[in-house]
């Protein structure tokens, strides 16, 4: 069989937007404490945007609380506001010492909403992978018209481009239906 670039990069390629996808779903509330969803929160902090996790530790003591101890209490009025005005829906509760946020049980409406923004994100993913291959495609058929590889590589190729974007789409469905399943048991 033959090596190509084209394979090995679209490969790359596909993992990255895959890795991409994972990062999306974990910052979606499935109903349970999970701290990733606090990724995208930056406090103000000595004049400085930084990201919450630097400015406090985030622990889960039970299925459905988050619990973030600021290393330095000066910072509880800042947290607390940014966790405020994040589009989370979250309302914190300040104890003067740490900050409680309980995540809500979801409704079957608000899940079925998520599922649906899970399955959104799959697509766009999807798409992505798509024009991965078509790229890969595109590059092998222009090596082949420059007579750098020969037409039989070129079929062996688009075989291999094909395989890798299968699995791919397989890893995305599987995500997908991981999380979806993660929702709606709740």
């Amino acid at each position: 069989m033959t090596e190509n670039n084209a394979v090995s990069k679209a490969q790359e390629n596909m993992s990255k937007s895959i890795d991409v996808l994972r990062k999306e779903l974990a910052n979606i509330r499935a109903g349970k404490a999970n701290a990733s969803i606090l990724n995208n929160i930056k406090v103000e902090y000595y004049g400085t945007e930084v990201p919450l996790n630097q400015v406090a530790s985030i622990n889960i003591p039970e299925a459905r609380v988050l619990l973030i101890s600021p290393y330095d209490k000066s910072s509880l009025d800042a947290i607390e506001h940014s966790i405020n005005s994040s589009d989370l829906g979250l309302n914190p509760a300040n104890d003067g010492d740490v900050i409680r946020l309980v995540i809500p049980q979801l409704t079957g409406e608000r899940r079925k909403e998520i599922a649906k923004q899970v399955g959104k994100e799959a697509e766009e993913t999807r798409i992505a992978v798509r024009n991965v291959r078509r790229d890969a495609m595109d590059d092998i058929k222009k090596q082949e018209k420059k007579s750098e590889i020969t037409e039989d590589d070129l079929h062996d190729l688009e075989d291999q481009i094909q395989k890798v974007t299968d699995k791919a789409v397989a890893d995305i469905n599987k995500i997908a239906a991981d999380k979806e399943k993660e929702i709606t048991e709740g």
